[in-house]
């Protein structure tokens, strides 16, 4: 082979080569471009997750936001600021008889169970009015929703008429509906409205369903609460007539059956 031929030949494949490295070096660079694309994607993408997540961790929850609500739906058979003056029972009544409870309460639920048709028929019969309040803070001490979602409901039942608000509040407290302390079963909806079942006026009732369905008195719940809070009642069940604390006779507890209880009142009505 001459020399000619064989430097021709050599340069031929330095120029295969230098082709071949630039083809390589251009899918290098293609391939770090992809993956510092894909990359930056990745980070915007968890930048974006940990944003959204601080976000919504930063949003106020359904009833801190009821709480803080400016606009508060009350519901009928209510007077005052906000609706959160309940007050039931015949006009000719000279006396009304204040009322704080918590529906998760068990003291309470002992107490309307020995008491509670007593009231009843006391305030139909004109004896005396009964001016009710309710608090929701043992959903603070033993963590859960269940006594802000049962008052929301009991605004849905007040809705209705005054006699089914009774009636409801009667049937949460009964033997058969109220929970332990520690267990929320007020929580869920679907429990309230299975307890408003065996109330006639609630039964069947679709106003009522949406009302504790929707939330619609959750704010005036709240409202409630607070005034509860400014009343300066430390504990529930509390009576009170005429600013007086009600109690059993030579006790500083509530009354908590039918007998002491008429005894304290009659006493209190005299005063």
């Amino acid at each position: 082979m001459s020399s000619r031929n064989s430097q021709s030949n050599k340069a031929a494949a330095r120029e295969r080569l230098r082709v071949e490295r630039e083809r390589q070096a251009k899918k290098d660079r293609a391939r770090r471009q992809l993956v510092v694309g894909v990359s930056a994607v990745a980070v915007l993408a968890a930048a974006g997750g940990i944003g959204y997540a601080v976000v919504q961790s930063n949003k106020p929850t359904q009833w801190e936001a009821a709480a803080e609500a400016t606009t508060v739906t009350a519901p009928k058979n209510t007077s005052g600021t906000n609706g959160t003056t309940v007050v039931i029972g015949k006009p000719s009544a000279k006396k009304t008889l204040e009322l704080y409870e918590d529906s998760r309460c068990p003291v309470c639920a002992t107490f309307e169970q020995g008491v509670g048709s007593t009231i009843e028929k006391d305030v139909e019969s004109g004896k005396y009015k009964i001016k009710y309040v309710g608090a929701t803070f043992i959903d603070n001490g033993i963590p859960g929703e269940g006594s802000k979602n049962a008052l929301s409901a009991l605004g849905a039942a007040l809705n209705v008429s005054p006699e089914a608000f009774l009636k409801y509040k009667s049937a949460l407290y009964s033997t058969d509906f109220h929970p332990e302390e520690n267990q929320d079963k007020f929580a869920k909806d679907s429990y309230l409205l299975e307890v408003a079942d065996t109330v006639p006026a609630l039964k069947s009732n679709a106003e009522f369903k949406k009302n504790v369905e929707n939330g619609t008195f959750d704010a005036w719940a709240m409202k409630m609460n607070k005034a509860f809070d400014e009343s300066g009642v430390k504990g529930t069940p509390t009576l009170k007539m005429d600013g007086k604390t009600v109690t059993a006779q030579g006790s500083d507890s509530p009354p908590m059956t039918a007998d002491q209880f008429t005894t304290a009142i009659d006493a209190a009505l005299k005063a």
